[in-house]
């Protein structure tokens, strides 16, 4: 893939990143990129899949954004053994 193609496929996807994120939860998933561009990017395919799906209806709000990063990050139990 060239540069072009690269580009042409990250305007599609802020396409649709506009399309299904209310203004609140774009802004959130730009906090959440420059800390974690790991855990966006999962964002950000699970949101584009789901679109192309058709399960997302109507325009998400921050609280259902906050809901699937919640459900999307990794759960890891810390065990404190004391002696």
């Amino acid at each position: 893939m060239n540069q072009e193609e690269a580009q042409q496929i990250e305007q599609l996807k802020e396409q649709v990143l506009v399309k299904t994120l209310a203004k609140d939860a774009r802004e959130r998933l730009s906090r959440v990129r420059s800390v974690d561009p790991q855990r966006a990017a999962q964002v950000e395919l699970y949101l584009l899949g789901a679109f192309q799906s058709g399960k997302i209806g109507s325009q998400m709000s921050d609280q259902e954004l906050k809901d699937i990063l919640t459900a999307l990050t990794d759960k890891k139990e810390f065990n404190v053994k004391r002696g």
